[in-house]
């Protein structure tokens, strides 16, 4: 890998990855934003904001191939390969470690704010009792399963799209920004990826828009959960070898993304939590994140390492 940065390839990749993705919120934006947006097929609930919310997450994956297309770069080093024998650990580690860290971050918000804190479920109550009247008497047992579905199956039901993130972010422009050391790489792209989201952010996605500083204190909020979000991912790719763990853990950030607001009640100030997106409900994620960032990581340029892969840009 060279040391210095390809400043070419970036610049290409961010163009390509922004322009698709920004099209798209623009398309929505000009089209009654996230909340009024049209339905596509009358009757049937799926509206174009989700549509293309979907479709612009793949504009990584598209900054990724494009660039490696215009540049004749080759398709060396697309971490696309498991490496199973060498990264298990790395993959359990994305895997298993995140909800709970969503889950110790939201527990120290309720702990903040015990008013908020909702131990029957109501608001699932509602909807249960709403879709199919009893239901609501197994609250138990439904709970149960949507946090299993949400470790066991996020990460396959949100595979593709999700890809389509990691590809670009993790497999492309992370290995670009290595030279940087690991952990500027990890400030820098983590900063990239959050104001990659800035137009959905000022939209009302995570945060709504009721909260001080609306938009840019979420835009900048937002910044501090994907630089952790970031570390945890980047690591476990870096030392996997792989883009999985990333695909694998990033698909249950998503999963478990509604599961807090089972237990929350009131109007909690979305800044602050209970969802991971807060500053509080991102408390165990950012320690997990900070005790890499300072104790796992290095910040010159890494080279050859033995705790590494064998190649630091693995082939797949």
């Amino acid at each position: 890998m060279a040391e210095k940065l390809d400043l070419k390839r970036i610049g290409i990749y961010l163009l390509i990855t922004f322009g698709f993705t920004w099209g798209g919120h623009l398309i929505i934006y000009l089209n009654g934003g996230l909340t009024d947006s049209p339905e596509i097929i009358e009757g049937l609930g799926l509206r174009l904001s989700l549509v293309l919310l979907i479709v612009s997450m793949f504009g990584p994956m598209l900054g990724h191939i494009g660039t490696r297309l215009i540049t004749r770069e080759g398709w060396q080093n697309v971490w696309l390969w498991p490496k199973l024998r060498q990264g298990w650990k790395y993959w359990l580690i994305a895997w298993l470690s995140i909800p709970v860290l969503i889950g110790v971050g939201a527990a120290v918000y309720y702990l903040f704010f015990p008013q908020h804190f909702d131990p029957n479920s109501t608001l699932l109550k509602e909807q249960l009792a709403a879709a199919a009247p009893g239901a609501e008497n197994q609250i138990g047992l439904i709970l149960i399963a949507q946090v299993a579905a949400g470790i066991l199956l996020a990460p396959v039901l949100n595979a593709l799209p999700i890809f389509g993130e990691e590809f670009g972010w993790r497999a492309y422009l992370q290995p670009k920004l290595l030279p940087l050391g690991e952990r500027w790489m990890m400030i820098v792209s983590g900063i990239i990826w959050g104001l990659w989201h800035a137009p959905i952010i000022a939209m009302g996605y995570n945060y709504g828009f009721d909260y001080p500083g609306a938009p840019w204190a979420g835009i900048l909020l937002f910044c501090w959960f994907t630089f952790i979000v970031g570390v945890i991912l980047g690591w476990t790719t870096l030392r996997a070898g792989s883009v999985w763990p990333a695909v694998i853990g990033h698909g249950i950030v998503n999963g478990f993304a509604g599961i807090v607001a089972f237990f929350t009640q009131g109007e909690p100030l979305s800044l602050l939590g209970p969802a991971a997106v807060g500053v509080i409900g991102s408390s165990g994620l950012a320690v997990f994140a900070l005790w890499l960032f300072f104790f796992r990581l290095r910040g010159e340029f890494v080279g050859e390492r033995e705790d590494l892969p064998t190649e630091l840009s693995p082939t797949g």
